[in-house]
């Protein structure tokens, strides 16, 4: 398996402030990665460096093995977490524009423009202007028009943004298409039950800079079981003051905690049983939500 897009080392400031600071990571040709964080994180200023829209101050970015040029880029798609299209034009003149500047005839991107609309359920929509459309519409044509080129690289930053769930299905049935046809897929996006289930690797950043980076099961299976989902009956504020766990996610009358390092989950297992009703007490792996708050949570304490 080749290396579509490799970041070696990159640094970006803006003034006086580092959005990313010496990013390292590679992403696998045909797999699915999440470039994942907080709010601020660097993730965008990390995707504007890899397709080329801003230079890093140092360090350096490959793409499809080499440095990024222009005849590289008309091999990647790119829907920007801000949607792009114009909003005066109609549908189809939007997508025949972005087509056409991605190097498709006249005849091709309008062929393409009527199958995405057609295929994204907008066919009746294709000849109205984008700003009649609703927020959720919008967003799936930025999406076709991300793809209407067929590119190699897709990169999509919060592509689920404004999308019900079942048009978020739909999305997502069309990355799993993608990625069987051995693309290369960019996922930044806040659904982390969404990236865990389309993501081979990830790298979540925080403040710039990496925290976690790697296969996504690899990650998981590092961690070990050691969180426990918990559903009870009971008084709020359960475990708040266990001396057994270092994480805790309260939802009410469920929680999800995590244990301290050789703490003894069957100690825990009499603590909430004394304190509560259990209907559900189970040893897991972390979910891709709970590294998130654990690894993110402890940089920001």
């Amino acid at each position: 398996m080749g290396t579509t897009v490799d970041l070696d080392c990159v640094r970006k400031a803006y003034d006086s402030t580092v959005a990313v600071e010496n990013l390292s990571f590679a992403l696998n040709s045909g797999e699915v990665f999440g470039l994942l964080g907080p709010n601020g994180a660097g993730k965008t200023s990390t995707i504007r460096m890899m397709i080329g829209i801003v230079i890093p101050d140092s360090g350096a970015v490959r793409i499809f093995g080499n440095p990024i040029s222009r005849a590289a880029l008309r091999r990647v798609g790119y829907l920007p977490e801000e949607r792009g299209l114009f909003r005066r034009m109609t549908v189809r003149d939007n997508l025949m524009l972005l087509g056409e500047l991605a190097g498709l005839g006249a005849s091709d991107a309008l062929r393409r423009a009527r199958e995405w609309t057609a295929r994204l359920g907008l066919e009746e929509w294709i000849s109205r202007r984008v700003e009649e459309l609703s927020r959720g519409m919008q967003q799936k044509i930025q999406f076709a028009a991300a793809l209407i080129h067929e590119p190699d690289l897709i990169v999509l930053d919060e592509p689920f943004s404004g999308l019900d769930p079942v048009n978020a299905n739909s999305l997502k049935e069309i990355l799993l298409e993608l990625k069987r046809e051995g693309r290369t897929i960019v996922l930044s996006t806040h659904r982390m039950d969404h990236a865990e289930k389309l993501c081979d690797a990830i790298c979540l950043v925080d403040h710039g800079r990496v925290v976690v980076e790697g296969g996504l099961r690899e990650i998981k299976s590092n961690y070990g079981k050691r969180f426990v989902q918990i559903e009870y009956q009971g008084p709020p504020g359960l475990l708040a003051d266990s001396p057994l766990i270092d994480s805790r996610n309260d939802y009410g009358n469920y929680l999800e905690v995590g244990l301290k390092p050789g703490a003894d989950s069957q100690e825990l297992l009499r603590e909430v049983s004394a304190a509560a009703r259990l209907s559900r007490f189970e040893l897991m792996e972390p979910s891709l939500e709970q590294i998130f708050i654990d690894r993110v949570g402890r940089r920001d304490a």
